[in-house]
């Protein structure tokens, strides 16, 4: 891995109307639209200053600012210990850890998930050469789980595995579910969360809600309640990055821990979320496949504090739930929506 920097390379567009993705698989040499975008739902793509959909018409004379992932070559292998809770000669679905991040990023100086995917399945790092969608740097890397966000992690072993569950993610019949204690209870205690997130203007490491976001969808179900929190699982419709995290920020009630999206807690010293339930079609014999995992120690020390009548946030007020937080999300993804039409109608 490397920390250099490298500069961000400029181009013009040159023809109206021509889709985002498609212009910079032409101009960026022996990408393939797939890698397109992949840079562009990153957020390493730029037009005229702002974020994009892959789908988005350019204007001639519209610049088009491409920040190349700032990593090296794929990583050398690196033993570390995988708690592995399915395996065949198609895929692998592993119970990842806390403190763990999956693939290279700017900055970081440990060896990540890829490191010991690479270790434990050396096959897997030919995966590229067999798919060209697939990225190079990121062999059988299926989905993506935050550093400090427990559970279960999808990993190919082939190719055509790759592509199945690639496939079935972008058709959305993966059930991808998820443990979170927040802060206060939600009201009502179950529903959809609908709201366009995209890279935060102000600080490139977060996501934010907005207007001119990609489409995200969580559903969610309060399963425990306590004095100042609550147990809730998460149904990922959409999987945008850290959406779980920014949906429950943005309607009051922030996961325990979250110091990017919400507060500390003396009782954990990560975000309390955990991936437990994974069914997926097996690329294979194309029957359901579930898998779960129970939290870790340290959600389960975390629920157990709080059964026993301790207080989230100690001293701190709490954190009721307000119909204000949930009402402006809505509003806003009805505008999100409002805007989509109107650039749909003015592109045809």
């Amino acid at each position: 891995m490397t920390d250099q920097p490298s500069p961000a390379l400029e181009l013009m567009a040159d023809q109206a109307g021509e889709r985002l993705d498609q212009f910079l698989a032409r101009r960026l040499d022996g990408a393939s639209r797939s890698q397109a975008r992949h840079l562009i739902v990153d957020g390493l793509v730029q037009v005229d200053s702002r974020l994009e959909r892959p789908a988005y018409k350019l204007n001639t004379g519209e610049l088009v600012t491409v920040h190349p992932r700032q990593s090296g070559p794929v990583e050398d292998p690196v033993e570390i210990e995988l708690s592995v809770v399915y395996e065949d000669d198609h895929l692998a679905v592993i119970d990842k850890q806390a403190s763990l991040t999956v693939h290279p990023a700017p900055g970081e100086t440990q060896p990540t998930l890829i490191a010991a995917i690479i270790n434990r399945w050396p096959e897997i790092a030919s995966i590229a050469a067999d798919d060209p969608e697939a990225d190079p740097l990121r062999p059988g890397l299926v989905h993506r789980l935050d550093r400090d966000t427990t559970g279960l992690l999808m990993i190919a072993k082939t190719a055509d595995a790759l592509r199945s569950m690639r496939d079935q993610l972008r058709d959305r019949t993966v059930d991808k579910r998820y443990l979170a204690v927040v802060v206060g209870a939600p009201d009502p205690p179950a529903g959809l969360i609908d709201a366009a997130i995209g890279r935060d203007p102000a600080d490139p490491r977060r996501m934010a809600i907005l207007d001119r976001g990609r489409p995200s969808q969580t559903g969610y179900e309060t399963t425990e309640r306590f004095t100042d929190a609550a147990l809730v699982t998460c149904k990922l419709i959409t999987g945008r990055t850290h959406q779980i995290r920014v949906h429950l920020s943005a309607i009051g009630h922030p996961i325990a821990g979250d110091s990017m999206y919400g507060m500390a807690t003396p009782l954990i010293d990560r975000q309390a979320l955990h991936a437990s339930h994974l069914t997926v079609r097996h690329p294979a014999t194309d029957d359901p496949l579930t898998v779960t995992a129970d939290p870790p120690a340290d959600f389960r020390s975390l629920l157990g504090h709080l059964r026993e009548g301790e207080l989230l946030l100690g001293d701190q007020p709490v954190k009721r739930s307000r119909n204000e937080p949930a009402d402006s999300v809505k509003r806003q993804a009805r505008s999100a929506r409002r805007q989509r039409r109107r650039r749909s109608q003015r592109i045809r």
